[in-house]
């Protein structure tokens, strides 16, 4: 059964993404997981998991790095994703599509995803990750900005 996933709901999910996928890597994998609004070219941030809290939104702009042409092309579906290969430090990792106009940003301030996927651990700490995509494309984020 299809259903509008909440704000509250959501950030439920991507504990329990993030959990298991530190589990099954051994290590954090993303330290920064942000649900961001970027409609009308204007960033809000509606729930931050991270280190930075106050840095943020005042680095958003440069910490897009190489995502910004995937996530403002806006050429993706609800549940899809990409990486960032080489992004390092505050340079955000990954994104997934939430719902319209509504992001989930991941990050690893510390390591960047070429780094994290040499470990072998990593193809079963994308599962969790898979599946949270799968959730969001059944069940898209929907609420009033």
């Amino acid at each position: 059964m299809n259903h509008d996933m909440k704000l509250e709901e959501t950030v439920g999910l991507v504990r329990d993404c993030a959990s298991r996928m530190n589990s099954q890597y051994g290590r954090v994998v993303f330290d920064e997981w942000v649900v961001v609004s970027l409609k009308e070219h204007q960033a809000r941030i509606f729930a931050y998991l991270g280190p930075r809290n106050d840095d943020f939104l005042k680095n958003f702009a440069n910490d897009l790095g190489a995502l910004r042409t995937a996530l403002l092309d806006g050429d993706f579906a609800v549940g899809d994703f990409e990486f960032a290969r080489h992004a390092v430090g505050t340079r955000f990792e990954a994104f997934m599509v939430l719902g319209p106009g509504l992001y989930l940003i991941c990050n690893n301030t510390q390591s960047s995803m070429d780094e994290i996927t040499k470990d072998s651990r990593w193809l079963s700490a994308q599962v969790p990750f898979a599946e949270l995509s799968d959730k969001f494309r059944s069940s898209p984020l929907a609420f009033s900005v």
